[in-house]
């Protein structure tokens, strides 16, 4: 199932809890704007190339629309639509004053060069410069891109507008962007964990983890859960997957990655298919890789008594149904992984009082949203219920939809 027909499928059924007025689901369903914009720039051998660059924002009732721009060659409308719309939902649980927006570039950018790339950037921001901003709509990284990315839109918004550091984020540390920034996302998920095992009664230390995809998320994942004791027996990325029983030693895992880039022929644990990675046992299993990876063929084999979703949509519906009568629990990714917007905005706050913070305030203002966010989704189960995916969404739907009603907005 796509991932706007899965994000359709939640929302309906949140609307339907919350019992909505039919017009107010629907104008709350449809994008704000859709940016489509062609982008032709001259390559390195003098020849041109045009590419197509989109950004959708889908609502900014609560505040400027927020999200990442990936560069990708198979960037699908359907899939970014749902991304944005995914954003207001999560910024929302997160109790940010975000809206949800989401966009890219159809590009390889492994077959580009690092001027190609620039110059890409650039003809992208002029594009759309007057359609982003501070308080309009906020960019961050996403696959593909990162910190360098954001400089040159910064630069080149900041010839349009003046010196606008809040314009994106995900910048690097010398440009205005946020300590911590980068382990984030993973250190949302070590939080979002402990508030879900907590009200389990247990902690980190001694549970065992398996965690597919060992990129930014996954990897720091990784390492935070290592140092709170917790065991990581299995682990996977795209160059292979290994597992230890005993558990892996993270520390040394890192430094073969970085030198080897990947996995692949790490000795501290058995080399194993990396499709049975999910399938392992353990006691909480952290997809931090790609969407649709738990779904009806391999649900029934997973052994994990908890599932934190570190990547976006993970889990097919199908799954979450066979998963839900086997009474795994599952946290759902519209919060587990809103570690990495909270310090966005963390980031943007930053910049527009022009005082930085140091890296323990940003983790501790962390750990303080991501404890309270688990608390108000717990309440919405209560209260409706349901499952702690409805949870989310729920408090995620009616947040904005509170919003979009008080500006009276609604049809």
């Amino acid at each position: 199932m796509n991932a706007l027909v899965a994000t359709n499928r939640n929302f309906k059924l949140a609307a339907r809890l919350l019992g909505l007025d039919s017009k107010l689901e629907k104008s709350l369903l449809i994008p704000f704007r859709e940016i489509k914009v062609e982008c032709t720039l001259p390559k390195d051998d003098g020849t041109l190339a045009t590419f197509v660059g989109f950004r959708i924002q889908h609502d900014n009732a609560r505040g400027p629309m927020k999200g990442g721009i990936r560069y990708h060659p198979e960037v699908d409308p359907d899939e970014v639509n749902a991304l944005a719309q995914l954003m207001t939902w999560k910024t929302a649980v997160a109790n940010i004053p975000y809206g949800g927006a989401k966009g890219g570039i159809g590009c390889n950018p492994g077959e580009l060069s690092k001027s190609e790339l620039e110059r890409l950037t650039r003809v992208f921001t002029q594009k759309i410069h007057d359609l982003i901003g501070i308080h309009t709509d906020v960019p961050a990284p996403d696959m593909g891109t990162g910190p360098q990315t954001m400089a040159w839109i910064l630069d080149e918004y900041s010839k349009f507008h003046g010196h606008s550091p809040a314009v994106v984020t995900g910048k690097p540390i010398d440009l205005g962007g946020s300590l911590g920034r980068d382990a984030a996302t993973g250190r949302g998920v070590l939080f979002a964990t402990e508030a879900l095992l907590n009200e389990h009664g247990k902690s980190i230390s001694g549970q065992k983890f398996v965690i597919q995809g060992f990129g930014n998320v996954g990897s720091w994942a990784a390492q935070l859960i290592h140092e709170k004791g917790g065991k990581v027996v299995a682990l996977s990325d795209i160059t292979g997957a290994i597992k230890n029983s005993n558990g892996i030693d993270i520390p040394s895992l890192l430094k073969h990655v970085k030198e080897n880039n990947g996995i692949k022929g790490f000795h501290g644990g058995d080399s194993i298919d990396p499709k049975s990675v999910l399938v392992e046992d353990c006691d909480i299993l952290i997809p931090a890789a790609l969407g649709g990876v738990i779904n009806r063929e391999n649900a029934n084999e997973i052994k994990a008594k908890f599932i934190i979703e570190a990547a976006n949509h993970p889990t097919d519906p199908e799954a979450d149904e066979i998963l839900s009568k086997k009474g795994v629990i599952i946290l759902p990714d519209i919060y587990a992984n809103s570690g990495g917007v909270t310090v966005s905005y963390f980031e943007w706050v930053q910049n527009i009082q022009g005082f930085m913070w140091d890296e323990e305030k940003v983790n501790s203002e962390l750990k303080t949203y991501m404890t309270k966010g688990f608390k108000d989704v717990k309440e919405m189960c209560q209260t409706h219920n349901c499952d702690l995916r409805m949870g989310a969404f729920t408090l995620g739907v009616n947040r904005v939809a509170r919003a979009t009603v008080l500006r009276g907005w609604e049809a």
